[in-house]
């Protein structure tokens, strides 16, 4: 694949992202994995090495590879609809970006510390901040995420904490997994399936293997690790032109505590469907 110029490589990053504004980019030769810095550090870009096929979503600052927490009602208003707590690490719905306080970037190495803005109303979180390790690893994206909550009010248990939230190009449409019922790690049948829009039945699952993944009609696209989850969520949107993505992301079920630190990990690989399964299994987790 031939290599392009930095200056056009960026010119494309931009046509292909309405947030996209200052990306730091790692590549390792093998893998291309990009940060908008203009989306409080969120992951926008993954690829092959070089490549200009963008893997991921980025449509708006909601649509990263990113943290996104939820919490008790606030009073705030997402376009006509009451909402909750949520600090976003890409930013709000209106477009306004999070604050990075902090950044270092290595050879093969991120490290960025965020502010986020609230989703609905847009101002910034001062009670909460979200950090991220990122780091190639041959042909894996390791990323470590941490969030910080210093506020005082406890909040209510919310179901469906996004650990994290993962947006895809609409090109890759059908999900592949380890169904719950299947022994995990025994060359067991993956299942295949393209999930409907969002409330659609059938959309939450259960996995016996931790991760999932999102291919074309090549059976080709883009896998996640997630050790720390069973239960994740999906959906479709493919119905809108430019706004149209796939989406999913691991689940947990806890409630932000005053004092709270809370740690996760996940693997990002490119590949088919048992090129992903083959890379992951290779990997610790906690059935090991």
């Amino acid at each position: 694949m031939r290599t392009i110029p930095a200056l056009l490589f960026l010119t494309l990053c931009h046509a292909t992202s309405h947030a996209a504004e200052h990306w730091i980019f790692l590549d390792n030769g093998r893998i291309r994995l990009g940060a908008n810095m203009d989306a409080g550090g969120s992951i926008g870009w993954f690829s092959p090495s070089h490549s200009t096929e963008n893997l991921l979503n980025a449509y708006d600052h909601g649509r990263y590879i990113q943290q996104s927490f939820y919490g008790d009602p606030d009073g705030s208003n997402w376009n006509g609809k009451p909402w909750c707590y949520n600090p976003v690490q890409g930013g709000s719905w209106q477009g306004k970006p999070a604050t990075v306080l902090e950044s270092a970037a290595g050879e093969h190495t991120l490290h960025v510390k965020t502010r986020p803005r609230q989703w609905a109303g847009g101002q910034e979180v001062e009670d909460l901040v979200m950090e991220q390790w990122f780091r190639l690893d041959g042909h894996l994206a390791r990323l470590k995420y941490r969030m910080t909550f210093t506020g005082t009010k406890p909040h209510l248990t919310r179901k469906h904490q996004e650990l994290p939230a993962v947006f895809v190009d609409p090109r890759y449409d059908t999900l592949v997994y380890c169904e719950a019922s299947q022994t995990p790690w025994s060359n067991a049948p993956l299942t295949r399936r393209k999930p409907g829009p969002p409330g659609t039945k059938g959309n939450l699952f259960e996995v016996s293997e931790p991760w999932a993944a999102w291919v074309d009609a090549r059976d080709r696209g883009i896998g996640i690790f997630f050790p720390h989850a069973e239960l994740v969520t999906s959906y479709r949107v493919a119905d809108t032109g430019v706004g149209n993505c796939s989406y999913l992301a691991p689940l947990q079920t806890w409630a932000l505590q005053p004092g709270m630190i809370f740690e996760f990990e996940v693997v990002l690989a490119l590949g088919s469907a048992e090129q992903i399964r083959a890379a992951f299994a290779k990997l610790p987790r906690p059935d090991r």
